[in-house]
């Protein structure tokens, strides 16, 4: 089972649909559209640190670990602002969000503006799950988040497909794998 049968399961998609107003096919393919792009920001945030999955999983920790996905699934709005600020980790700025909104969008036929609203409720329940999956293997919170990456990104950065869409692919410029590198310069090139 892929990262999006978990989230639709869990009734993410659906409650991000309530939220934000629109059709849950649409909040299905704007996160499956979304989801290579942050789980690609969090393969690399992992890689750029020296405690590398260690510091990954104080890292969600620090960002509400798995309250964030419970914040998603909740009565009340979610707090997008913790989604932003996992956004900010992964991504480093705006301009890489609205670089791979743009994206979506060109992906989807989504406007981007819906994308960018979906964006950080989708880094919320990635990263809420992924602290909730890494938290309940083996009391090292590093094997089980090496593990779980890893199968949520096929190893060779097979994201893009097995059913999350091939945005992945169509951002991965230079076919490392990671379309992140290439968003990231892609931000910078819109930057000047």
């Amino acid at each position: 089972m892929n990262i999006m049968d978990i989230l639709q399961q869990s009734g993410g998609i659906g409650t991000m649909a309530k939220e934000l107003g629109i059709n849950e096919s649409v909040a299905q393919a704007g996160a499956a559209a979304l989801l290579p792009a942050v789980l690609g920001g969090f393969k690399k945030t992992t890689q750029a640190q020296p405690t590398g999955l260690d510091g990954l999983g104080g890292l969600l920790g620090q960002l509400g670990g798995g309250g964030l996905l419970d914040s998603v699934l909740g009565s009340q709005p979610t707090p997008v602002d913790q989604g932003n600020q996992v956004l900010g980790q992964i991504f480093g700025s705006k301009e890489v969000s609205r670089t791979v909104a743009a994206g979506a969008e060109q992906q989807t036929g989504i406007s981007s503006d819906l994308l960018k609203k979906m964006l950080p409720i989708v880094a919320m329940m990635a990263a809420g799950y992924m602290a909730k999956q890494g938290g309940e293997s083996s009391g090292d919170s590093g094997g089980g988040l090496g593990g779980l990456l890893g199968g949520l990104l096929g190893g060779g950065g097979k994201a893009a497909s097995g059913g999350l869409g091939s945005i992945g692919s169509l951002l991965d410029l230079d076919g490392d794998g990671n379309p992140l590198d290439d968003i990231i310069g892609m931000a910078g090139k819109l930057m000047r």
